[in-house]
């Protein structure tokens, strides 16, 4: 128990150091990428250039990783280029220099949370049986974030926008010394290679793994449909007359039902409905949520709607890592990360981010319908897993 308790502890670290991170450049890094002199349209194409970088890097990274086993020397190379980068902006200014910038950064940052989630799930229940709950650490990440966030804003307002850069730098220098100390990838973790996988050829073998394949979707869709809540949700709130008081309230909400999901209810919902059914209640909330989005803008419908974030969200997110890892060989662990959660729904968001501008300037509220409608597509997708994942373990 002594072992389980810290491993806990040196994971929890690790999620603080890493989305501590992010919450203190998240907020205002467009703010600060406009005060080094780039103007609307520069911004746009370095904040869309790092997208692809990460696109790219992060399955050649997760790749690296297993097929080397080394996910905490990978962790402290990339965050350390990535405070080296946080801290050149400071340095430097100008559309060239802060894109050059921008895209040693972005190929730094997006290994970075698939090669935490593949080492923290290759220790955490059911694959060990004396492990840890893979949602609380991601919860503690969570909540690092919000703190992180909370605490930016006073140094913005004392120290100005430089300052952002300073803490995210910091945090990421922190981050070398959580991944010393976390168990190493083991070896024998996870479930044998499917039969005749062809680890010679992994992304082959990856591809071929037909019960990813439809996690991958499944994420795509329901994950992605929140692609327009994360771009006009204040805008439309503001529109309305909601006061910025109360829209912090509300996204607020969002954010403390996600880490309940995560360090609590999230787990038990995954041992009652198993991890196909949790995917079909991610995918349920999330109809009801964007439905009720399209039709009003009133406070109190609202506030019964946020806390679904933690089920179209974090549960979604919690019975996708327990899919992947008991479908996905260990050989491919950091490979499966990164493709998840960088190419599937990294790249189904930022497609849906283009989309939902253009549903927005038409049709105004009404496109979140079209979320619903995403929601809706991903129930036949989880019916065909679960099919899948029962045959699969009738046979064995």
């Amino acid at each position: 128990m002594a072992v389980e308790h810290r491993a806990l502890l040196q994971f929890v670290l690790l999620y603080c150091a890493l989305f501590s991170a992010f919450g203190f450049a998240s907020p205002f890094f467009p703010a600060f990428l406009a005060g080094r002199g780039l103007g609307s349209e520069e911004l746009g194409l370095v904040l869309g250039a790092g997208t692809v970088v990460r696109l790219i890097c992060g399955p050649v990274a997760g790749r690296v990783a297993d097929r080397l086993q080394a996910f905490r020397a990978e962790l402290a190379v990339f965050a350390i280029v990535a405070a080296g980068a946080a801290l050149l902006y400071l340095a430097l200014d100008g559309f060239w220099a802060v894109l050059a910038i921008s895209l040693l950064q972005a190929a730094a940052f997006g290994p970075l949370v698939p090669l935490a989630d593949a080492l923290c799930l290759a220790h955490a229940r059911p694959r060990q049986s004396t492990g840890f709950e893979y949602g609380w650490v991601r919860g503690m990440g969570s909540a690092a974030f919000v703190v992180g966030t909370l605490l930016v804003g006073h140094a913005v307002e004392g120290y100005g926008l430089s300052s952002i850069m300073w803490l995210s730098a910091t945090a990421l220098l922190a981050l070398p010394f959580a991944a010393a100390v976390v168990p190493a990838f083991p070896g024998t973790a996870g479930g044998a290679p499917a039969p005749h996988a062809r680890l010679d050829h992994p992304w082959l073998t990856l591809f071929r793994q037909r019960a990813f394949a439809r996690i991958t979707l499944i994420g795509a869709l329901v994950l992605g449909s929140h692609a327009m809540y994360d771009s006009f949700a204040v805008i439309r709130w503001r529109e309305a007359g909601i006061s910025p008081a109360t829209i912090g309230l509300l996204w607020s909400e969002s954010v403390a039902a996600e880490v309940l999901v995560f360090l609590s209810i999230g787990m038990t919902i995954l041992r009652v409905l198993k991890p196909t059914g949790a995917l079909a209640c991610a995918a349920a909330c999330g109809l009801l949520r964007w439905a009720t989005m399209a039709e009003t803008t009133e406070v109190a419908a609202l506030t019964l709607i946020q806390p679904l974030h933690g089920f179209t969200f974090a549960l979604l997110h919690l019975a996708s890592m327990r899919l992947i890892t008991d479908t996905v060989p260990s050989a491919l662990a950091g490979t499966a990360q990164a493709v998840y959660g960088l190419v599937g729904v990294g790249g189904a968001t930022a497609v849906l981010m283009i989309v939902s501008g253009w549903l927005y300037a038409r049709f105004g509220a009404a496109g979140f319908w079209a979320m619903a409608l995403l929601c809706v597509a991903a129930f036949p997708v989880i019916w065909s897993l679960h099919s899948l994942t029962h045959r699969q373990g009738r046979a064995t």
